[in-house]
């Protein structure tokens, strides 16, 4: 079972590395426009999301500039924001994305696409997690193995490692 499951999970990340690329690209650029204009970066992780925000603010390798949201966060027209949901109709994050944008705050969002229009509509950058059911079939004819927070960290660092080139270009 693990061989099975590390083969599809191996799949998944190979192919947001190679389908997400120009997405991942643009993402970094909108993100380090905060950065370079000495804004911040806020991160917000909606459900077993957050450990992407955990890893961003608390993580062995942290990006200059990034804070967690809060809701007494004051954002400017110099901030961005990351949002990541495990899906991109996820109300909560839908909401706060709404909120950015009647802001005029830009902001990259990270979740699997859904049939239903979401986060993809309404975000500056979208990075699909192409994740949309388990990676593994159970006893019980369903999926089981649904990494959604391996696959937004992978997409995560990659953004990540995206952004720092973008940034040491500028310095």
């Amino acid at each position: 079972m693990s061989k099975m499951f590390t083969t599809q999970l191996s799949g998944l990340l190979k192919r947001i590395g190679e389908k997400e690329e120009y997405s991942i690209e643009d993402a970094g650029r909108l993100l380090a426009q905060g950065l370079i204009s000495e804004g911040s970066i806020y991160m917000k992780g909606f459900g077993e999301m957050a450990a992407i925000e955990v890893e961003a603010v608390s993580g062995a390798e942290t990006l200059k500039g990034v804070k967690a949201w809060t809701p007494d966060a004051r954002l400017t027209e110099a901030d961005r924001v990351l949002l990541a949901s495990r899906f991109s109709d996820d109300t909560e994050a839908f909401s706060f994305a709404k909120t950015l944008s009647s802001e005029g705050i830009p902001f990259t969002a990270m979740a699997s696409k859904t049939e239903t229009a979401g986060l993809e509509e309404i975000a500056d950058a979208f990075i699909d997690l192409r994740l949309t059911k388990g990676l593994l079939p159970n006893d019980e004819g369903g999926r089981t193995g649904f990494p959604s927070s391996i696959a937004g960290l992978y997409a995560y660092f990659l953004l990540k490692m995206t952004i720092e080139e973008i940034i040491a270009e500028y310095e």
